[in-house]
C-alpha cells in the first residue's frame, strides 16, 4: 500500500474521527465558540467586545445563555464593516487584531458580483483547519463500498486558482485560497497532488490549461476536484487533444469528482457525456473563509457541516424581516444557533472563525436537508436572487428549472444567468442561456417558465400579476467564457453570476454589443 493509503487508513490520527461523529450539535458548537473566544480574548477585538465576560457566562451555562450574551456583546459584520474597522489593520501588518499574532496570508476573493478584491485573513490556525477538513473528506470515501481499494494510491487532480502568491511585505502573502492551501500541503500528499506545484503556480488560465492537457497522459487520476465548468473544459480539451472517446480512456481509474462553488445539476448532462463510466459525486462547501461542509456518506441528503473545526455558525432566516430588497442584512437581525433551525427553511450564514471573522455574513444561503445529521444544501447567495415584486426566485429554483428544461429538450446548458428588468409599468425577467446545441428559443422559454411555476408558489402568483413578461436569449457558451476572460476570472474558483444586478447588467450588455452578438429576445405575454 502506498504512503497516502497507509497514512489515511491507519497512521494518521485525527482530532475527531468520522466514525465517531457527535450528534449533540449545539453542545459541539458551544464548545467551538468557547475555544474561539478563549483564544482571541486578549486581541484588540476580544478586549473591545468583552470576550472575557462572555466566557464567564459559558462556565455556568448548559443552555443558550452563553450564546445570547455573545449576540448581545458582538455586532454582526459584513465584509465592508469588518475590513474597515478591523481587518485593514491586520492587512497592514498589525498584530493581535482579531486573532493572536500577525496574519501571514490573505485570500483574495471577489465572489461573482463585486469587482474589487476582498482581503480575507487566513491564519495558521485556519490553514490547519483546512487540512483537517480535507483529510476527513478523503477518509469519508471509505464509506463508498463501490470504490476501488487502491483509490488512495491514485492521483488527486485539484483545479483552483494560481498558487503563485503576491508579496504583501516580508514574510506575508496574498492570493487565491487554493494557492494558500497548496503552499501548506502536507509533505506526504505532494506526490499525489496534480497538476503539481509548477503548473498550479501558472496565473494565465490558457497556459495552465495547455500544460495540464500536455501532462494528462502521464497521470493516473482517481479523484478530481474543482468548479464543474472548468473541469468540463479540461476534460473536453484532453479528449480532443488525444482523440479519445471519453476521459476514461486516458484515466481509467477516475472514480470520484468532488465539486463545489455552484450547483452541479445544470452541468451534469454535459459532464457525463465525457465519461466512460459513472463517477461518485461528492459535494463540497469550501470558501475563502473556511472549509464549511462536505458530503460524507453515500446518498446523503446534503453536506455535513464541519462543526468542531474552528468555525461557529449562526443562521439568519432569509426573509423580508432580516434582509432588504437588495439582499443586505438589516440592523439587529434574528439569528439562531444550530439547535433552533428548521429543515427546509432558507438561512443566511454568519460565521465566527479561527481566522478572526466574528459574526461575519459570508453571503451564502443554505437550508437544512437533515437537521439530525447537520446536513445542508446551498440554495444561493443573499444578493443572488430575484424578487422584483415578491416572486422570491432563488438560485436553487433557477438551477432546477434549467436542469429540467434542458433534460426535456435534450440539450446541454453550460451557463446561464438572469436579470430582473422594468417592463412598461411592471416587471420582467431576462434570461441568457448558454448552449451549443440547436434549440427553439420559444420552447426553451416556455419550459423554464412552466417549471418555475411548479417549483415556486410565489413565482406563479406574480406571473399572474406584476411579473408580466419573460425574455429568453440563447447564446453560444463561448460568449459566457469570453466575458469571464475579459473580467480576469478564468479558471480557479471563479463562477459566472447566476443573477445580474446593478452595474453587472450594463457591463454584460455592453460586452454583448462589443462582440457583435445579435440578441434575439423572445417576449412571453
Amino acid at each position: 500500500m502506498a504512503l497516502l493509503g497507509n497514512l489515511l487508513k491507519g497512521g494518521l490520527k485525527l482530532t475527531v474521527s468520522i466514525q465517531r461523529e457527535k450528534n449533540n450539535h449545539a453542545k459541539v458548537q458551544r464548545k467551538t465558540l468557547s475555544k474561539l473566544l478563549a483564544k482571541a480574548r486578549y486581541t484588540q477585538f476580544g478586549e473591545k467586545y468583552n470576550f472575557e465576560e462572555i466566557l464567564n457566562t459559558a462556565v455556568f451555562d448548559e443552555g443558550n445563555a452563553f450564546y445570547e450574551k455573545y449576540k448581545q456583546f458582538v455586532p454582526v459584520h459584513n465584509y465592508e464593516k469588518i475590513f474597515r474597522d478591523w481587518w485593514h489593520k491586520a492587512h497592514e501588518g498589525e498584530k493581535n487584531v482579531c486573532w493572536p499574532g500577525r496574519v501571514k496570508y490573505f485570500a483574495l476573493s471577489s465572489g461573482t458580483s463585486e469587482a474589487a478584491s476582498k482581503y480575507i485573513p487566513v491564519t495558521k490556525a485556519m490553514t490547519k483547519a483546512f487540512q483537517r477538513a480535507s483529510i476527513r473528506q478523503i477518509l469519508s470515501l471509505g464509506r463508498y463500498e463501490e470504490l476501488p481499494s487502491d483509490l488512495y494510491e491514485k492521483g488527486f487532480l485539484m483545479i483552483g486558482g494560481s498558487t503563485e502568491l503576491s508579496v504583501i511585505d516580508e514574510g506575508r502573502f496574498q492570493g487565491d485560497v487554493s494557492g494558500i492551501n497548496a503552499a501548506n500541503i502536507p509533505f506526504w500528499f505532494e506526490r499525489y497532488y496534480k497538476p503539481g506545484r509548477e503548473i498550479a503556480r501558472e496565473r494565465d488560465w490558457s497556459r495552465k490549461l495547455e500544460k495540464i492537457v500536455e501532462e494528462a497522459q502521464h497521470w493516473d487520476i482517481g479523484f478530481m476536484a474543482g468548479v464543474p465548468a472548468w473541469l468540463q473544459i479540461i476534460m473536453e480539451r484532453i479528449i480532443e487533444r488525444y482523440n479519445l472517446k471519453n476521459i476514461h480512456e486516458i484515466w481509467p481509474n477516475l472514480s470520484v469528482f468532488g465539486h463545489g462553488g455552484v450547483s452541479f445539476e445544470p452541468y451534469r448532462a454535459g459532464f457525463e457525456k465525457l465519461l466512460g463510466k459513472p463517477l461518485i459525486y461528492i459535494d463540497t462547501y469550501l470558501a475563502s473563509e473556511g472549509f464549511i461542509a462536505f458530503q460524507n456518506r453515500p446518498h446523503a441528503d446534503g453536506m455535513r457541516l464541519v462543526l468542531d473545526n474552528g468555525i461557529f455558525y449562526e443562521f439568519v432566516p432569509f426573509n423580508d424581516k432580516n434582509f432588504n430588497e437588495d439582499g443586505e442584512l438589516v440592523a439587529n437581525p434574528q439569528t439562531l444557533m444550530i439547535d433552533e433551525v428548521e429543515e427546509g427553511v432558507d438561512y443566511a450564514l454568519l460565521i465566527s472563525t479561527c481566522s478572526g471573522a466574528w459574526r461575519y455574513l459570508i453571503g451564502d444561503t443554505i437550508k437544512f436537508a437533515n437537521k439530525r445529521r447537520a446536513e445542508i444544501t446551498i440554495t444561493g447567495r443573499t444578493k443572488h436572487y430575484l424578487s422584483l415584486c415578491g416572486e422570491h426566485l432563488s438560485v436553487e429554483n433557477m438551477n432546477k428549472a434549467v436542469e429540467l428544461s434542458a433534460e426535456d429538450l435534450g440539450i446541454t446548458v453550460k451557463e446561464f444567468t438572469v436579470a430582473g428588468i422594468s417592463h412598461d409599468s411592471l416587471f420582467a425577467h431576462q434570461w441568457y442561456i448558454g448552449t451549443d446545441d440547436a434549440v427553439d428559443a420559444d420552447m426553451l422559454r416556455d419550459k423554464i417558465d412552466a417549471h418555475l411555476k411548479i417549483l415556486n408558489d410565489d413565482y406563479i402568483v406574480e406571473r399572474r400579476h406584476a411579473l408580466k413578461d419573460v425574455f429568453v436569449t440563447v447564446l453560444p457558451s463561448a460568449t459566457f467564457l469570453g466575458w469571464m476572460a475579459k473580467r480576469g476570472k478564468m479558471g480557479g474558483q471563479n463562477k459566472f453570476p447566476r443573477v445580474l444586478k446593478k452595474n453587472l447588467i450594463d457591463e454584460w450588455e455592453a460586452y454583448l454589443q462589443e462582440q457583435g452578438v445579435q440578441v434575439e429576445t423572445v417576449n412571453l405575454k
